[in-house]
């Protein structure tokens, strides 16, 4: 067996492990609600301060790994997330719960960002370089589908401190298989990346890693491409992680379905989202990755749209139908955006993908603050859904209007930004 199956493996462990407090928030937001008093839109802000830093960080590590190690980089992160989630079991104030719950695992997700997945792929793989993105980006689904019930039912039998003590003991499992099998290139073992043939392990960065990442903005930033690809995963973002990751919970409840209930039905969008993510990579691997993003989207948009009447006591047929459907298409968008960002940045595309994921967690992080302000304000989400429908749409548009290079791709560098022309 090829050794980049065996870092692949690690990697999606680490994403299994990361995702746990990621899925956390939608389960936990009525227990804190109904200890502190504190409302729906003060809670969403500490979720906000994560998904923006969880997004915000990916483009930073991306180029931490290139100059310490994808080792030590996600070992840090993985200490980060048990430390944020473990410390929240003493925190008495809104304040504190933006720190630990906000910032400290907002880092220390961020860290093991999809950015990580297009490093690992685009480092091991030539052979399945999208379907493994798509088996790796199905991580975090896994995560989901892994810990959401159990979060639920620990913050409904035994408080919500439980929840975050398995979360932060999770992570705390996954640091000493990173450590162990974990490795940084196929030619520090002799070996060709799978598929492919032998490359020597490329020259270690001179410069600071923000350095590096803001140069790969700068020239990203002069194409037209790159604000396609990155406005289409704000909305992506806005439409998964900000609004129904976050508020999907929440509002079956407002509906009369227990917490559990709508818990478990988001993990099965994490079943079928495993599904749904490695045949997108799959498909990434022959398909055009515009149409394949145009067609995400649209259909994403559809159902959105019709969300709000599907909300009730239990989890009849309709709601299931949009559950399996929603589940196939969560995170499909990934492999599609990392083989964009590849094909048109070159080998800087893992750290410019790692910029177009921020805007991800920017449009997440506007939406859960904003579902949530929305639900304060006039008593339900229906507002929030028809406005994430109609931006899908919007999305789709973008993505068809992304165009592919015809030559060498856009190549960011350190110190002198390559020329590009507009795209």
């Amino acid at each position: 067996m090829h050794r980049a199956w065996v870092v692949a493996a690690v990697s999606f462990v680490a994403l299994v492990g990361a995702a746990g407090f990621r899925s956390a928030p939608g389960a936990l937001i009525a227990p804190l609600q109904e200890e502190f008093g504190w409302t729906r839109g003060t809670i969403s802000l500490a979720v906000s301060v994560n998904l923006l830093l969880f997004g915000l960080t990916a483009p930073f590590a991306a180029a931490l790994m290139e100059r310490f190690g994808v080792r030590r980089v996600i070992a840090s992160a993985l200490g980060l997330v048990a430390l944020g989630s473990g410390l929240t079991v003493f925190m008495t104030t809104s304040w504190q719960l933006v720190a630990l719950w906000g910032v400290l695992v907002g880092v220390g997700t961020g860290s093991m960002a999809l950015a990580f997945v297009a490093t690992v792929t685009g480092r091991w793989f030539v052979k399945h370089r999208g379907l493994v993105t798509g088996v790796l980006t199905a991580g975090s689904a896994t995560g989901q589908l892994v810990f959401l019930p159990v979060i639920a039912w620990l913050a409904e039998n035994s408080g919500w401190r439980s929840a975050s003590l398995l979360i932060a003991a999770g992570a705390l499992v996954v640091v000493p298989l990173v450590l162990l099998l974990m490795r940084e290139h196929p030619a520090d073992l002799g070996l060709a990346p799978y598929g492919g043939e032998p490359v020597p392990r490329p020259a270690q960065p001179t410069t600071s890693a923000a350095r590096r990442a803001l140069g790969a903005l700068v020239t990203a930033s002069r194409t037209g491409s790159f604000w396609l690809l990155a406005g289409g995963f704000a909305i992506c973002g806005a439409t998964t992680n900000g609004l129904v990751g976050t508020h999907f919970i929440p509002a079956a409840h407002d509906h009369g379905m227990p917490s559990t209930t709508a818990a478990g039905l988001l993990a099965l969008v994490g079943v079928f989202d495993i599904v749904g993510t490695i045949f997108s990579g799959w498909l990434t691997d022959r398909v055009d990755p515009r149409l394949l993003l145009g067609a995400y989207y649209a259909l994403r948009g559809v159902s959105l749209l019709l969300l709000p009447e599907l909300f009730a006591g239990a989890a009849h047929p309709s709601m299931l139908v949009f559950i399996v459907f929603y589940g196939l298409d969560w995170v499909a968008t990934v492999p599609p955006t990392v083989a964009l960002c590849r094909e048109v940045f070159g080998e800087s595309g893992p750290v410019v993908f790692g910029w177009v994921f921020a805007s991800h967690q920017i449009g997440a992080a506007v939406a859960a603050t904003a579902a949530g302000l929305a639900r304060d304000h006039f008593g339900n989400y229906t507002s929030a859904w028809w406005t994430a429908g109609l931006l899908c749409v919007g999305a789709a548009a973008l993505s068809l209007g992304v165009r592919r290079p015809a030559a060498d791709p856009v190549t960011a560098h350190d110190d002198v930004p390559a020329e590009a022309a507009p795209r």
